[in-house]
């Protein structure tokens, strides 16, 4: 049974999700780690409503899903005529979410404001990362503890998250 606490936080993403089909964007802050370290806990994203056709590998993209809103990377697209998908998943997560349908996508991300409201970027594809990249997400994705160190140090030394290490 559900509780008061889910039943506002669907009908808040339900609300989020009419907010960019209607209007064709949207504004929100984060709250999860999955998409740590291109998306930290408590940075704004900036949402597009767009096509699930004009969407790539690489890109960030929110979905909605049983009330619950998604951040996270698309991994690849299945094209098929009646019912093309997407592959994504969150860039900390070591497994893909179900496939995505043109339903449930709402937009693209397209740009990222840290929490602190600090610093603004636009957001680019993860291409062509450096091996030292790839060893830290993946220290990322295998540990909890590092990724809880990560994101103290990321709270308390300016310019520490949006380092090197950062895909978006």
């Amino acid at each position: 049974m559900s509780g008061p606490q889910d039943v506002s936080t669907t009908l808040a993403c339900d609300l989020a999700g009419e907010v960019v089909r209607t209007f064709g964007e949207v504004r929100l802050r984060v709250f999860g780690t999955s998409m740590v370290p291109s998306i930290l806990p408590g940075d704004l994203i900036s949402v597009e409503r767009t096509d699930l056709f004009e969407i790539s590998p690489g890109e960030i993209v929110l979905y909605l899903r049983d009330g619950r809103l998604f951040v996270h990377r698309v991994v690849a697209r299945l094209d098929s005529q009646d019912a093309p998908r997407l592959i994504t998943r969150g860039d900390r997560l070591c497994y893909n979410d179900p496939l995505v349908s043109s339903s449930e996508l709402l937009g693209r991300v397209t740009s990222i404001q840290t929490h602190d409201g600090r610093r603004h970027r636009q957001v680019r594809p993860a291409t062509g990362l450096s091996v030292w990249e790839q060893i830290f997400i993946h220290v990322l994705r295998t540990s909890d503890r590092a990724t809880y160190l990560y994101l103290r140090l990321a709270r308390c030394v300016p310019g520490f998250s949006r380092g090197t290490a950062c895909r978006a």
